[in-house]
């Protein structure tokens, strides 16, 4: 249990990063060039660009920190499904924002950042954390068969530590 706490701990450190990333971006694209004004779906391109630039601030900061004692497996293999599933978080995000602004009517700004940077990111992280836990950055999907037995006799697993 301590471990998966650290590990939770290490997650919102990295999420708190990504977040920043993503509301800073996503705020000055929307305020600018991506302006409602100008360009009508421009809060939810702002959005989709804001959360791409910070799916590769958390993926860094996930396989070399949040996961760091998971990622067994090439690190191209691991970015395409981390981007996978970070893509699922970033869906969860844009309907979240195209759900205020096309069906429920509400186009403000502070409006936008609700729905997409608290009601989005909040569930698109839950949906993120569990995927990229039990899936991304298992422990087992790396090994190789031989990695299952240490000295002919087979590993045990800690269910305490999630192994």
């Amino acid at each position: 249990m301590p471990r998966l706490l650290a590990q939770v701990g290490r997650f919102g450190v990295v999420g708190v990063v990504g977040l920043v990333v993503d509301v800073v971006l996503f705020n000055v694209l929307r305020a600018t060039v991506l302006a409602p004004e100008e360009v009508e779906a421009g809060p939810i391109i702002a959005k989709i660009v804001s959360t791409s630039v910070a799916i590769v601030a958390n993926w860094i900061g996930s396989r070399y920190w949040a996961f760091r004692l998971e990622h067994r497996r090439p690190p191209l293999r691991e970015a395409v499904e981390f981007v996978l599933v970070s893509i699922g978080g970033l869906l969860i995000a844009v309907g979240c924002l195209a759900i205020s602004r096309e069906l429920l009517g509400f186009t403000s700004l502070l409006a936008d950042n609700i729905a997409s940077n608290v009601v989005g990111l909040g569930l698109g992280s839950l949906f993120r954390f569990a995927l990229y836990r039990w899936w991304v950055f298992h422990p087992r999907r790396g090994r190789r068969p031989h990695d299952e037995t240490a000295g002919g006799h087979p590993v045990r697993s800690d269910p305490a530590l999630g192994t």
